[in-house]
């Protein structure tokens, strides 16, 4: 992230479309972006998960700590749409009965903003300072990881599909 980059609006679409869509997956300067429409709102975040490269476009949305999280679909990992918090449930063994909370693991996960003007909606990719772990899947290193998993997935589909014969 260029951090003396003034921050641009991108044209996403039409606000009729996106709510119809609910989520859509966009490349906004080289970026992967996942924008979700939910409860009457829109959100923008890195399309890969912080912690191993899933993509979140097939996440569930649920409500954690009255906070609205997706789901990783392969780790269940729990994201905060508005924050990009990581969550987790835990117990303190200090305590003299441990109860389970959720805890959080401070921000995992790029957010981006979403403005709407006129119907039409736009995302300001975030300038936020510093290295947050969902960066590593947009550099070459990051991408060229997921590449690899997605090959070796593949390789696995089709030495499964030549079983069935």
């Amino acid at each position: 992230m260029d951090e003396n980059k003034p921050p641009r609006m991108y044209f996403i679409g039409k606000k009729e479309d996106l709510v119809q869509a609910k989520r859509m997956n966009v490349t906004l300067d080289g970026r992967d972006i996942l924008i979700i429409y939910h409860q009457r709102t829109f959100y923008a975040l890195d399309l890969q998960c912080y912690h191993a490269g899933s993509s979140l476009e097939p996440g569930d949305i649920e409500e954690i700590n009255n906070k609205l999280c997706i789901v990783c679909p392969k780790h269940k990992y729990k994201i905060t749409l508005a924050e990009g918090e990581g969550l987790y449930k835990a117990t303190n063994p200090a305590e003299k009965v441990p109860t389970p909370r959720w805890y959080s693991k401070g921000i995992k996960q790029r957010v981006h903003k979403v403005t709407e003007v006129d119907e039409d909606i736009f995302v300001t990719l975030s300038n936020c300072p510093g290295w947050i772990e969902s960066d590593y899947y947009q550099t070459e290193k990051g991408r060229a990881e997921l590449r690899k998993a997605q090959e070796s997935e593949d390789g696995e589909a089709d030495v499964n599909a030549d079983e069935d014969v």
